[in-house]
Parts: C-alpha cells; sequence; structure tokens
C-alpha cells in the first residue's frame, strides 16, 4: 500500500551529540533530537518514544472510528492519548515497557459497552499495535 520515510542525522557521542529527525516523506517537519532530552522529564524537542506516542494514538483513533462504524455507531470525537514509558532494560540499555492508551468518545448508537468492545478491537487490530507486540500495551475507554 504505501511506504513512509524518515530519516535521522546525528553527530557525536550518545551524551554530548545530537540530531535531527526529518519527517521525509511527509516533509511536514524535522525536529531536534539528543539523548539527555530523551530521558529527561521536561524536555525540549522530540524523542523515539513520543514519535511512537504520535504513531499509536492517531493509528489507533483511526481504527477506532472504523470499528465504531462497523459495529452501527457514528463517531463524532475521539480523544486519544498514548503514553510511552521508557525504562532501564535488566538486559542493559533502554526499553519501552508500556504503552497506555486512554480514549474518551463521543458516539451515537452505541453504549458503554459497545464502545470498551469496539476500542479493545481497535487496541488489538491497529497496525501500529501490531508491529508493537512484546510491548504491554493498556487501555482505558469511556464515553463522554
Amino acid at each position: 500500500m504505501s511506504t513512509r520515510t524518515a530519516r535521522t542525522a546525528w553527530n557525536g557521542t550518545l551524551m554530548e551529540g545530537s540530531g535531527q529527525v526529518e519527517l521525509t516523506s511527509s516533509g511536514t517537519g524535522t525536529f531536534d533530537v539528543s539523548f539527555p532530552r530523551r530521558i529527561a522529564e521536561q524536555t525540549v524537542g522530540t524523542s523515539p518514544e513520543e514519535l511512537i506516542a504520535a504513531a499509536h494514538s492517531s493509528c489507533f483513533a483511526m481504527q477506532l472510528s472504523g470499528v465504531i462504524a462497523e459495529a452501527g455507531g457514528v463517531p463524532i470525537a475521539l480523544q486519544v492519548t498514548a503514553d510511552v514509558t521508557l525504562e532501564p532494560d535488566p538486559a542493559g540499555g533502554l526499553l519501552i515497557t508500556t504503552i497506555a492508551l486512554t480514549v474518551r468518545g463521543e458516539v451515537e448508537n452505541l453504549d458503554a459497552a459497545g464502545f470498551a468492545r469496539a476500542a479493545q478491537v481497535a487496541k488489538e487490530t491497529c497496525p501500529v499495535s501490531k508491529a508493537l507486540t512484546g510491548t504491554t500495551i493498556t487501555l482505558d475507554a469511556a464515553l463522554d
């Protein structure tokens, strides 16, 4: 169907170096990255984990919209957050340990139980969720 491309140019060592991530396919932007920013609580610039969160939240929202329609509902508005947690890996290095998806929706013709079922199906069938198998993905879904 399609291939999307991003490019990173990196200069220097892990701790002192920095780079720029370019969203090449779309041309939508270039973002600064560095390891110290990646592991800091407050950051300027982006990180691989934030980019994964963006990919996952947008993919899940699209998938859920389709699943809701297949279930006979009408998606009016979906607010999706993906929290990607990076922690030390006991085997060395770092590891994405969890991704917490939170969705609040305004949906017609679907009750809370139906919305929760649709959200679970979307979590399991979203292409980004599939790509991230091996990572614990949690889901908190509710109607507004």
